[in-house]
């Protein structure tokens, strides 16, 4: 087996999983699945006021991390915050909802806080935008202590929110250049926002162009997920494993490229029957180390 084939087999892999009964369940249930890694939300995604954590239950979690090798913890933000949008009150919300966000994931001793970049609204200039991102995350972040701690900014299927196109993601992440940062990149959204991932040659010009843009080492997170619209459709709708737009073979080619070896990937894959998150785990698992199209052995 070649280095290249050897690196392949070196995946770190979890899925968002639910914290309902507290905390350490969460760590309990991806242990249980098989995982390596996890995504959680620290609160309600869908509500402006972030509940307290207990320290206790932090702890444990913190604990059951070490002992199970669960690692990286990434934390997915509200979906409520806008960083992006140009209505004063509702930016000042997304400013406070951040900084709880931060917070938390910091008592969490979390890697990764991963974070929608938002909508600028109907005839909101796009550069004026990405600077209020900036703004915001520098506010919310005032002096706070990182640690390890890292904010990746997550592509979007495009359309009216920030972040579809590579360059606006590059553009992104140097305006919050002023915090540890990085990027998260979803496969939907790649997908959705037009970047052709399903074959080889498309993978390889689009994982090219976004070296180009942004360059791989700032890439930390990949969410692999299927997609329930088009390529270019700007359809945020997530789709299990193989059973979308992008199918099994898209996914190959992500679990064989040796550039994403120490990456972790997690799946946000729909759960609508028990068992769904331990299926779409085992069809990823399966493409690991099968043959890839040459196309993806080239540097980008």
């Amino acid at each position: 087996m070649t280095p290249a084939a050897t690196s392949c087999l070196i995946r770190r892999i979890g899925v968002h999983t639910s914290v309902a009964g507290g905390l350490p369940l969460a760590a309990e249930r991806a242990q249980a699945l098989g995982c390596q890694t996890l995504q959680i939300f620290s609160s309600s995604p869908r509500q402006w006021r972030g509940a307290e954590l207990d320290p206790a239950a932090c702890a444990r979690m913190i604990r059951l991390r070490r002992e199970y090798g669960l690692r990286p913890l990434v934390i997915h933000a509200n979906y409520l915050i806008n960083a992006a949008g140009a209505d004063p009150a509702l930016w000042e919300r997304s400013i406070a909802a951040l900084r709880g966000e931060l917070l938390r994931a910091r008592q969490l001793q979390a890697e990764f806080l991963v974070l929608h970049p938002g909508a600028p609204g109907a005839g909101n200039d796009r550069a004026a935008a990405i600077a209020r991102v900036g703004e915001a995350v520098r506010r919310a972040a005032q002096g706070l202590r990182w640690g390890r701690l890292k904010l990746l900014i997550e592509n979007t299927a495009g359309g009216g929110r920030l972040g579809g196109a590579w360059e606006e993601m590059a553009a992104l992440l140097a305006a919050v250049s002023a915090v540890p940062s990085g990027v998260c990149i979803d496969t939907c959204h790649a997908w959705a926002a037009g970047y052709d991932i399903r074959s080889a040659a498309g993978y390889h010009h689009a994982i090219a162009a976004l070296h180009r843009a942004v360059g791989l080492k700032h890439v930390h997170v990949i969410h692999v997920n299927d997609s329930k619209g088009g390529c270019n459709s700007h359809v945020d709708r997530h789709q299990n494993i193989g059973q979308g737009t992008l199918g099994r073979e898209a996914f190959r080619l992500w679990m064989n490229d040796p550039r994403w070896a120490r990456k972790a990937f997690i799946l946000e894959t729909p759960v609508d029957a028990p068992g769904d998150d331990r299926k779409n785990l085992r069809r990823l698992r399966s493409l690991i180390a099968s043959p890839a199209p040459r196309a993806n052995a080239r540097p980008a």
